[in-house]
C-alpha cells in the first residue's frame, strides 16, 4: 500500500481516537487541537511539523519518524518515545505535559524542553548531552546512567540527580538547584 504525501496542510480540531490518522508522509504540516489519546499514531513520517494543543495521552507512536518536529502546549502523558524510529529524530517541546513519559535509552542530544511538566519521566540510559530544561518541572524524573554533560538545568526545578550515577560534567545548575544534586545525602541546606 502506497503512503500518501501531505505537505503544508493544516489539521484543526480533528479527532483521531477512533479513526486513525491516514498513514503517510507529513511535511511542513500543522496539527492544532487534535485528539490522538489512546489512539494509534504508529508508522507515520513527520518532517518539520508542528503539533499545537494536541492530546497524545497514551498514544502509540511506534516506528514513527519525528524529524524536526515541535510540540507546543500538548498533553503527552505516558508516551513511550523509545518506540519511535530513532532515524533523524529531532524533537522540541514547549509548554507540554510529558508526565509518565519514557525516553529510555534514547539519543536526544541538544533537545529543548521549555516550560514543561515532566513528572516521573524516565530518562534512564538516555543521551541528553547539551540539552536544556528552561522553567521545566522534573519532579520524580528518573535519571539513571544518563548522559547529562553540558545540560542546562539553570531554571529547571524539582529534579533529583545523583552525580555518582550520571554523567554531569559541565552541566549547568543554579545555586538554588544544587539541592537537587544532594538529595540522596538527606542533608538540610539553608
Amino acid at each position: 500500500m502506497a503512503l500518501t504525501f501531505w505537505t503544508e496542510q493544516e489539521f484543526i480540531k480533528k479527532d483521531y481516537r477512533q479513526t486513525k490518522l491516514p498513514k503517510g508522509d507529513y511535511e511542513n504540516c500543522r496539527f492544532v487541537d487534535c485528539l490522538f489519546s489512546e489512539g494509534y499514531l504508529d508508522n507515520q513520517n513527520f518532517v518539520e511539523c508542528t503539533f499545537e494543543g494536541c492530546d497524545f495521552t497514551n498514544a502509540n507512536i511506534s516506528h514513527s519518524i519525528f524529524n524536526t518536529v515541535s510540540f507546543v502546549n500538548c498533553k503527552m502523558i505516558g508516551i513511550r518515545f523509545e518506540t519511535c524510529d530513532p532515524l533523524l529524530l529531532s524533537i522540541h517541546f514547549e509548554g507540554c505535559n510529558l508526565s509518565l513519559a519514557s525516553f529510555y535509552g534514547m539519543e536526544l542530544p541538544q533537545t529543548v524542553f521549555t516550560n514543561c511538566k515532566m513528572h516521573q519521566v524516565d530518562f534512564s540510559e538516555t543521551n541528553l548531552r547539551g540539552s536544556s530544561f528552561p522553567e521545566t518541572d522534573l519532579e520524580n524524573a528518573i535519571f539513571d546512567q544518563t548522559d547529562l554533560e553540558q545540560v542546562d538545568f539553570v531554571s529547571a526545578f524539582n529534579f533529583n540527580i545523583d552525580p555518582s550515577k550520571n554523567k554531569v560534567r559541565k552541566a549547568k545548575f543554579s545555586k538554588e538547584g544544587l539541592i537537587g544534586l544532594l538529595k540522596k545525602y538527606d542533608i538540610a541546606v539553608t
